[in-house]
């Protein structure tokens, strides 16, 4: 199982990363220090967060070199005209202390604030400045993806996955481009942790479910998966999941979990697929 997704350019982007989403002031700092502690070395953050200070507070104080680090962050939405663009990522890598991000996304469509074309354009010259090593986007269902791939040198879309909702459209879309899905919330904001066939799973692997459901994603190509915690113990249990291999049988289980379960659905989002 490779843990880190290659691109033509050498960039490796880490299969399994940490996402600091509703992590603030001292708890975002300390989540980040702990799971660069336990081997993460994808960190994914936002804009809207809030939190890119704290993030790049740690990224400094971890005792881990900044080279070893893959940083995404992303574009709130209103920034989505072309000089926002910019300046808001310059004022992102500061808050980063940092001169580039190796991911930048587009948070969430925003048409209402800029042509698409627009948008990665302005993205795409950010890329090709050296302040983002790649860029993507985030929470695009699967035919506005495609505009995007025609549009722009995309490598991801970053949306809601775990074994309630499958997002079968968008990673056709990404294989036919040669992308990647970067799932968040991919333990269902803990309900996986409920679940029968995951906790008998789980039981027979002597692992958590969230650990099991982690698994499950790293053992299908073209995913990378970023959990989010702030409890240490978690963070660390969730990066523990190179050591038990699922079989076919055990993956199908999970795979027919699906229900097209989405928690993540705000007013002004998309129309998904």
């Amino acid at each position: 199982m490779q843990t880190a997704i290659h691109l033509d350019d050498g960039l490796a982007i880490p299969r399994l990363g940490f996402g600091t989403f509703q992590l603030s002031g001292a708890q975002a700092y300390d989540s980040v220090m702990t799971a660069l502690d336990a081997g993460y070395r994808h960190v994914d953050t936002a804009q809207g967060y809030a939190n890119e200070a704290e993030v790049g507070r740690a990224l400094r104080d971890a005792l881990v070199d900044r080279d070893e680090v893959f940083v995404t962050t992303k574009l709130l939405p209103s920034n989505a005209a072309a000089d926002d663009v910019r300046t808001s990522t310059e004022q992102s890598l500061r808050e980063l202390d940092t001169d580039r991000v190796e991911l930048l996304l587009l948070h969430w469509p925003a048409e209402h604030v800029a042509p698409l074309a627009e948008t990665l354009e302005a993205m795409t010259k950010l890329r090709e400045s050296g302040l983002a090593r790649a860029i993507g986007v985030s929470n695009f269902p699967s035919a506005m993806l495609a505009r995007a791939f025609d549009l722009a040198p995309l490598v991801t879309d970053q949306v809601e996955h775990h074994p309630f909702l499958a997002v079968t459209p968008i990673e056709r879309v990404l294989q036919q481009h040669g992308g990647f899905l970067t799932a968040y919330s991919p333990l269902a904001k803990g309900e996986v942790a409920e679940d029968s066939t995951l906790r008998s799973l789980a039981a027979d692997h002597g692992v958590s479910p969230a650990q099991i459901t982690l698994r499950w994603m790293l053992q299908r190509p073209g995913v990378v998966t970023i959990p989010k915690s702030g409890t240490e113990e978690r963070i660390r249990s969730n990066a523990q999941v190179y050591d038990f291999e699922l079989s076919d049988d055990e993956m199908a289980s999970i795979d027919a979990l699906d229900r097209g379960h989405r928690l993540v659905d705000p007013a002004n989002g998309p129309d998904w697929d």
